[in-house]
């Protein structure tokens, strides 16, 4: 698409061609259930609606409405612009997969990286008073993870006795 925007609307000014191309490409993102000549005409039939009401989106694409070259270079650039947007669907599913896969892999290293430091005043005292309230010998907890998966390992095993029974 990038290569596209070079090879298009030459005449015109870069902030012009900026503002078309975004145009363009919000509407071909918008417009996702329309056909490429259903975007393009629609494009065509908006502009020249508010050019005849005095009210247009591009002041300057007066003098490119009936220009055959800008025509072209629209139906192109609508074209590049689906293509991307056919594309980038494809590889939703690869960028879900790989944001799950970063997601574990911080999961990881942050278990990681509690597994080797001392747990904390707050996680032991909250150790102590769990062991006391259920009536548990303690243990000599040495890491963070430990910690907090031994007072995981209590409150759920707790919960579950506590829990009303379903009817």
């Amino acid at each position: 698409m990038y290569l596209i925007k070079s090879q298009i609307y030459l005449t015109m000014s870069k902030t012009q061609k900026s503002a078309l191309c975004n145009f363009l490409r919000a509407l071909v993102k918008k417009s996702q259930d329309l056909s490429e000549i259903d975007i393009y005409t629609k494009f065509l039939d908006d502009e020249k609606y508010y050019f005849e009401i005095n009210n247009p989106h591009f002041a300057f694409l007066s003098e490119y409405l009936d220009d055959e070259q800008f025509l072209s270079d629209t139906k192109l650039y609508i074209h590049e612009c689906r293509k991307y947007y056919d594309y980038k669907k494809t590889q939703e599913p690869i960028i879900l997969a790989q944001k799950e896969y970063e997601k574990k892999k911080r999961l990881f290293l942050r278990e990681v990286k509690m597994s080797k430091e001392l747990p904390t005043k707050k996680q032991l005292y909250y150790y102590e008073k769990l062991c006391k309230k259920y009536n548990l010998d303690k243990k000599e907890l040495s890491s963070k993870l430990e910690a907090k998966n031994e007072i995981e390992n209590i409150i759920n095993a707790h919960s579950e006795e506590n829990s009303v029974p379903e009817f």
